[in-house]
């Protein structure tokens, strides 16, 4: 996508969730704002939960023409016909991802703040890169992901780079010019009001 267009916005999930609660809470999201792409990205091991989760967000996403990956689990996405999956190890699983789903399928991968792990991950094959975090966060080692990472990776290399991690309004505005999507989860789904903390965060572009 060409720098000169709005970023797009890709949803990540909570850690955890009730299935009671949480589609209706996403739904409600999907219907009301642009949304590009969902992550699933529960914290659990516990292969039925992410399963039974797999496939109620799956619903809610392609009901709504939305493109649903997962977190890590390639054999899973495959399972439960989600679109793709996010690799949280860099470019590590990105050729035996795509061996096992195919080459229709999204595959993405985090590579923190490193541009040598970005660029092993775009030429094994990945369909985008993330790199964060891009704001102030205890969470990691404490080091974040630069305005000139993403300048630099916007202007060289034509994979699509996405920014995540710890976003506020500011930084939006400042990364905007400089990347494709933005990957927003505990940002908003910490407040009572999804809807409203999302238009808040991304007001900045427009």
């Amino acid at each position: 996508m060409p720098n000169e267009e709005r970023p797009q916005i890709y949803l990540i999930t909570p850690p955890a969730f009730t299935l009671e609660v949480f589609p209706d809470r996403l739904a409600a999201v999907l219907d009301a704002a642009e949304i590009a792409c969902i992550r699933l990205g529960l914290a659990t091991k516990d292969e039925d939960q992410i399963a039974r989760a797999a496939d109620a967000l799956r619903e809610v996403a392609h009901a709504r023409d939305v493109a649903i990956v997962i977190d890590t689990h390639i054999r899973l996405a495959e399972r439960h016909g989600l679109d793709g999956v996010h690799l949280p190890d860099g470019a590590r699983n990105i050729r035996k991802a795509r061996k096992d789903l195919g080459d229709d399928a999204i595959v993405g991968a985090f590579c923190g703040t490193s541009r040598h792990e970005g660029i092993n991950a775009a030429e094994a094959g990945g369909d985008y890169v993330s790199f964060g975090p891009v704001g102030d966060t205890a969470l990691g080692d404490g080091s974040q992901a630069t305005d000139e990472l993403f300048a630099w990776w916007s202007e060289m290399i034509e994979v699509p780079v996405v920014a995540e991690g710890a976003l506020t309004a500011a930084r939006v505005a400042t990364l905007a010019p400089i990347t494709d999507f933005f990957a927003i989860g505990e940002e908003i789904w910490q407040a009572d009001d999804a809807l409203a903390a999302l238009r808040t965060l991304i007001a900045p572009l427009g």
